[in-house]
């Protein structure tokens, strides 16, 4: 350390968080933990052993483009076991599945460390000045307060380290499918460091070098320890989620005490709608959702009018109807002359949450990801004895005779499912991504482009690369139950993720695989000193540009009442020239049209419940599409 380092005045910190539990100092924290004996550490590895040989799905590719043989490595770490110490272990094992570069496959520590997160009381962010990057003190703890260090300083160093070259060291140590993706991890956990997933800090405190105005100053913080809040499912998916998730965890954690620590107006909103649901206190519904973990959304005023902006932070929800039914209640709120999609930061959550909500964006049919398994005597073991699966086990089967690796791929729901709601919302839509966008984000971003619904806007190059559905270990146990299973009780609360499934693009892309290459945007923005400081204001213009370039059209049907056996139905339409009407799928009319009102009469369906929609086209190609509910 330098001199001047040494003498670095250190912060009074009052650290108060709105969790029920407390709040340690890791010197503390570390004291703490307990150890795990010798055959406990070896079952640890043998589990490992038995996901990654046998059932992760990735293998065959991490070992070709990252020249990595983590199966391997268990075996000279299980020869070693007893020359390391408890730390040695953990990180031993962390390492191993940090070289997969696979987000999804994890190594998760026993549960005194699974449930806490360790943190700084500040947030740094980067922006671009020119072609330089910089990095800004974004948020503070409330209670944590300083005369100079404040939102707004730049940072410049890091316990003495040019703080470039400490984000790419700490780069280094994230499991980021990309460089862009390890980059964006490696700035958020020099200050927020999820530990089921991660080694804790190797300091008890850090030395960070600022800027105060012109004047170099330093600060010593110390690293504090705490356990976030659940969120508003904070009793954990289904067994059926479990089953279609796309999640990188990390990320995940890291969000969630985010915004515990740094965003009490969210949780404040949080804590409210959950009131509101049990019909406690009222919520308003027209500025909050009813799924305020998930959703934030307001009207924007741009050069080119007023756009509507949904910023989605998780797919995270067990149901994933009512995920997307609110997204249509808020879109309905906002807007119709485009709409801006923001899920930077979006770990994942629920795959069906995710591809079930790109047809409220589209008029065609959207074509959702396939996915497959490894082909291994266990992964058939697990389709023939689970109904949910079973449509893979054939192909896996003949993989005995073909030798192929992967299974045949099949999407989760039948592709009808992804269709029946159809499409909500008509304006011009952009999608803003980041690096930190991985797993059902990556599949929503993909399924965006593929399915050709707007042009994608990246604020730090390609999405995070997460190209799977993920299985936990207690989800392993549970599909195949019994004292021969090869799946065993992990100690201390211990547990494991794996890639299971991969995913293969559909559309334009059909064919290829999102892990560890991502989806490229159509275009790009570096962050600015303004965006961090003033809610994104250079980053929506950027994305207003982008709408502005696009068509807007309007499509509209009101149905009257059966007259003499025939029905009227009024198409109000602006940006088409011809609608054809169709009752339950059947054509029934087409007519020209123009901007404006048009009148056309089709046959009453007669009783029941019948859907009668609207097919909009401009030069012969599908534009808008609504469906009236008669």
């Amino acid at each position: 350390m330098t001199q001047k380092s040494a003498k670095a005045k250190k912060a009074k910190t009052v650290v108060r968080t709105s969790t029920s539990g407390a709040t340690t100092t890791l010197e503390q924290f570390l004291a703490s933990t307990g150890t795990l004996s010798a055959s406990q550490r070896g079952k640890i590895v043998d589990q490992a052993e038995v996901l990654l040989e046998a059932l992760y799905v990735h293998l065959p590719l991490k070992r070709s483009m990252h020249a990595t043989d983590p199966v391997q490595r268990l075996k000279l770490l299980r020869f070693r076991l007893s020359g390391l110490s408890e730390r040695q272990f953990h990180d031993e094992m962390i390492d191993i599945f940090v070289d997969l570069r696979d987000l999804h496959t994890n190594y998760i520590l026993p549960s005194l460390y699974a449930a806490k997160t360790a943190f700084l009381p500040f947030l740094i962010e980067e922006f671009f000045e020119g072609p330089t990057r910089k990095y800004l003190v974004s948020k503070m703890l409330a209670g944590f307060t300083h005369p100079t260090f404040k939102p707004g300083v730049i940072v410049t160093s890091w316990s003495g380290v040019p703080i470039e070259r400490a984000v790419d060291v700490n780069a280094d140590r994230q499991a980021g499918s990309n460089s862009d993706a390890r980059h964006a991890r490696g700035l958020e956990a020099l200050s927020i460091r999820a530990m089921a997933l991660s080694s804790p800090p190797d300091e008890n405190w850090v030395i960070v070098g600022y800027l105060d105005g012109t004047v170099a100053r330093e600060l010593r913080v110390d690293w504090h320890v705490f356990e976030p809040d659940p969120g508003p499912s904070g009793s954990g998916p289904s067994r059926r989620v479990r089953s279609s998730l796309g999640l990188d965890l990390r990320t995940e954690l890291a969000r969630r005490a985010k915004k515990v620590l740094f965003n009490q107006k969210a949780m404040a909103t949080e804590r409210a709608a959950a009131r509101n649901t049990r019909g406690r206190v009222d919520v308003n519904l027209a500025d909050t959702s009813t799924m305020p973990d998930a959703f934030a959304f307001r009207t924007v005023t741009t050069a080119s009018g007023t756009r509507g902006y949904i910023r989605i932070w998780t797919f995270m929800v067990n149901d994933e109807d009512a995920f997307v039914a609110e997204f249509v209640r808020i879109a309905g709120l906002l807007p119709k002359s485009g709409l801006i999609v923001d899920v930077r930061g979006n770990g994942g959550g629920n795959i069906l949450c995710a591809e079930k909500l790109l047809q409220v964006l589209t008029p065609g049919s959207v074509e959702p990801t396939l996915l497959s398994f490894i082909n291994s005597q266990l992964t058939l073991e697990i389709c023939k004895q689970n109904s949910f699966v079973a449509e893979w086990a054939s192909s896996i089967g003949q993989s005995v005779e073909t030798g192929e690796i992967y299974s045949q791929g099949f999407s989760i729901l039948p592709v009808d499912e992804y269709n029946l709601l159809g499409q909500r919302y008509q304006g011009p839509v952009v999608l803003i991504t980041d690096p930190l966008c991985y797993s059902a984000t990556d599949i929503f971003a993909a399924g965006f482009q593929d399915n050709k619904i707007g042009p994608i806007l990246s604020v730090g190059g390609r999405t995070g690369a997460g190209g799977a559905n993920v299985w936990d270990h207690e989800l392993l146990r549970q599909v195949l139950p019994g004292p021969k299973s090869p799946f065993s009780p992990l100690p201390n609360g211990a547990s494991f993720r794996v890639s299971i499934r991969r995913v293969i693009r559909s559309g334009a892309q059909r064919g290829v695989p999102l892990e560890d290459l991502g989806v490229q945007s159509d275009a790009t923005h570096r962050m600015t000193k303004n965006d961090l400081l003033n809610d994104n204001a250079d980053l929506i213009s950027k994305a207003d540009q982008i709408l502005a370039a696009l068509p807007n059209v309007t499509l509209d049907a009101q149905v009257g009442q059966p007259i003499g056996g025939k029905r009227k139905v009024t198409l109000t339409t602006q940006g088409l020239d011809r609608v054809d009407v169709t009752v339950d799928g059947r054509p029934r009319a087409t007519v020209d049209v123009t901007n404006g009102a048009t009148v056309v009469e089709i046959p009453h369906p007669g009783g029941g419940s019948h859907r009668i929609s609207a097919r909009g086209f401009k030069s012969g190609e599908l534009k808008a599409v609504t469906h009236v509910a008669v």
